[in-house]
């Protein structure tokens, strides 16, 4: 009788291990997935990032074109 207690609680432990190592498996797929979507958004966020640095840059050449020609032109306009 001893050996069956003994053998029932071996078992309820190896199921409550079994069970124990899903649930880890499950979240470390869960936190793998997330990583990867995070990994996906940086990456885009990177392009976005680039792309808006760019844009400034032209929008500053740009200004600074536009401020030349006014200032060529109250120049000319005080002569």
């Amino acid at each position: 009788m001893e050996q069956t207690q003994a053998g029932g609680k071996l078992g309820r432990v190896d199921s409550a291990l079994t069970r124990l190592e899903s649930m880890i498996d499950e979240r470390l797929r869960n936190e793998q997935a997330r990583g990867e979507e995070l990994a996906k958004r940086l990456t885009r966020l990177e392009r976005q990032h680039d792309e808006l640095k760019r844009v400034a840059s032209d929008v500053e050449g740009r200004l600074e074109r536009a401020m030349e020609y006014i200032r060529s032109l109250l120049a000319a306009d005080q002569s």
